[in-house]
């Protein structure tokens, strides 16, 4: 439940895209491994990273070049960095939903 969820913005991550439409979005690195994650998208300028029960970020001001790659992919490669260094990696299902502000309203 995302009440249950300590929801923190994430302020810097990058969102990049390969030649075979691939997602990657790389977020600084979390305590607590990932359970599992999901990414929660409606087409607009955020989204939302259940990374588990404990832990969500919300990613804001997504470009509106990243929106529609980023609704037409299954799932997406995250990465979590600590400094320059690459501290863990995993794949993230993406799901759809009609209204993420409407959903996030409705579990409070």
């Amino acid at each position: 439940m995302v009440n249950d969820v300590n929801a923190e913005e994430e302020g810097r991550y990058d969102i990049l895209q390969n030649a075979l439409g691939e997602i990657l979005i790389i977020i600084k690195y979390r305590e607590g491994g990932p359970e599992n994650p999901r990414l929660i998208y409606d087409g607009g300028d955020s989204a939302l990273l259940y990374r588990s029960r404990e832990s969500a970020v919300t990613l804001d001001a997504i470009n509106e070049k990243a929106r529609q790659p980023l609704k037409s992919v299954d799932e997406v490669y995250l990465v979590e960095v600590e400094g320059n260094e690459v501290a863990r990696d995993y794949k993230v299902p993406v799901r759809i939903v009609r209204s993420l502000e409407a959903l996030m309203v409705a579990a409070r």
